[in-house]
């Protein structure tokens, strides 16, 4: 294996070499090999082979020109992994292992032989967590099956949701598995990276992208009626959220009109409104059609503030962070009980209050009489 870069370097040399402070060319008098800490010239073959074995520089270029994939979003990824700088100073800090975020995902570069990259891959929360204690994976595709479902066995219909399960980690892997690992876990989002460097992404706002709905989505387009979009915003804030979707949403109302919402950190970006948030907002359309309804109810201060807990809490998915102890917290288990007990008649509605009076009317009309 220490030959090959070598090999690869002596064949390439006639067409030149320029990569990371590496400068090879062979001219009439022999081959040149310049790093910033010397440079060689007059070199015969047996001569530069010598020289090249030694190179830190020599096993960088093979690297990425002979292992790393070739395909430019892959390649500019694994570039990014690494930290700036010379090739010294890279591969100092590649001994001791180099760490990086990718969503709920922590990647960790290391040196190899040869220059050859290791790639080992974990959840954030498990960063700090024995290697023993996690179920080591080596197939790439394996992050298909652990990103199925969360830590509670759930089904996970958004890729991109902060609910990635933990207790799993691949190690040792090269860099053509690591991508394949990586896009296992969050699909395109390599590509939608590295196109949004390139200034080439190709985002579709929310106008066209429910013009594009047919059948049973097709009620989508509907919603738009000339009152603006403040519908969308309240999509934006329900969906895209850092608590919601790691994703950095990019796509606005149209081209010309941008949402009041912030679009989040996230490290990789959303082009358009993904099938589920499109998916939500035919929800939404049909229920916002509905006129609206005035309902009296009597509350103490402590009944209304509890009523606005559980909302939050269920909204923000810490329902399950409450312990049953917890009878201080609106949200808490026993309290929402006690609150339904109190409140709620035999037929669930909220004080005894029909969410249809008229239908309740009705049935009360139809009833027989003792006459």
């Amino acid at each position: 294996m220490t030959g090959e870069h070598v090999d690869a370097l002596v064949a390439t040399a006639p067409d030149g070499i320029s990569f990371d402070d590496l400068r090879v060319e062979r001219a009439a008098d022999g081959y040149a090999f310049e790093t910033p800490a010397a440079t060689h010239t007059g070199l015969d073959e047996s001569s530069i082979r010598a020289v090249a074995a030694e190179s830190r520089h020599a096993t960088n270029w093979y690297f990425w020109h002979a292992v790393a994939p070739q395909k430019a979003d892959r390649w500019a990824f694994l570039r990014w992994l690494e930290p700036s700088g010379g090739v010294d100073d890279r591969y100092d800090a590649l001994a001791d292992g180099v760490a990086t975020d990718w969503g709920e995902l922590e990647i960790t570069v290391s040196l190899g032989e040869a220059g050859r990259r290791r790639y080992h891959l974990r959840h954030v929360d498990d960063a700090d967590r024995d290697a023993d204690s996690l179920d080591a994976y080596d197939d790439p595709l394996a992050a298909r099956d652990i990103a199925t479902t969360d830590t509670r066995d759930r089904y996970r219909p958004l890729k991109t949701a902060p609910s990635l399960r933990t207790g799993w980690r691949f190690t040792g892997l090269g860099p053509t598995e690591l991508v394949e690992a990586v896009e296992a876990f969050y699909p395109a989002t390599i590509a939608n990276w590295h196109r949004e460097r390139e200034g080439d992404l190709d985002v579709s706002h929310w106008r066209e992208t429910m013009e594009r709905q047919t059948g049973m989505y097709g009620v989508v387009k509907t919603w738009d009626r000339g009152e603006g979009y403040e519908h969308v915003n309240w999509v934006a804030e329900a969906c895209c959220d850092d608590s919601q979707c790691l994703k950095r949403r990019e796509w606005q109302y149209d081209e010309e009109t941008e949402l009041d919402v912030d679009g989040g950190d996230g490290v990789f970006p959303c082009r358009e409104p993904c099938s589920l948030v499109v998916s939500a907002a035919r929800r939404w359309t049909k229920l916002e059609a509905e006129e609206p309804r005035t309902y009296e109810f009597e509350l103490t201060p402590s009944e209304k503030e509890q009523v606005e807990a559980i909302v939050d809490a269920v909204a923000d998915g810490r329902t399950g962070e409450i312990r049953e102890a917890d009878v201080y917290e609106g949200a808490n288990r026993y309290r929402a009980r006690f609150l339904r007990a109190k409140l709620f008649d035999d037929d669930g509605n909220l004080a005894g209050t029909p969410t249809d009076p008229d239908e309740n009317e009705d049935a009360a009309e139809a009833e027989p009489t003792d006459d």
